[in-house]
């Protein structure tokens, strides 16, 4: 299948895309894969001196940057690895569990 707008509940697995093939860009913004995590992180603006050191190192691109200026998480695909709570040298992000 190389459309992914019918992938849904409905369709058997003969209908999915063979593993490991990529038949269209961009579609991991089709899915909300933030939705499995029970913990975020969150984004103290104050503390924040826009280094830039998180969004480099968040495996899901959850840290957009405009402007040279780092902006609020994209929950929609944050997963809460917390690997951007290690990274922050000036704890402007926490999150619950994760310590520096």
């Amino acid at each position: 299948m190389t459309d992914l707008n019918k992938v849904g509940p409905s369709c058997t697995w003969k209908d999915l895309t063979e593993g490991m093939m990529i038949y269209e860009g961009g579609t991991s913004r089709q899915f909300k894969t933030g939705e499995w995590a029970s913990i975020k992180p969150e984004y103290i603006e104050s503390k924040c001196i826009h280094c830039l050191l998180c969004t480099p190192v968040c495996p899901d691109s959850a840290i957009p940057v405009k402007d040279m200026k780092r902006c609020a998480f994209d929950y929609d695909h944050c997963k809460g690895c917390g690997i951007c709570v290690k990274a922050c040298r000036f704890g402007a992000i926490v999150m619950e569990g994760v310590n520096k």
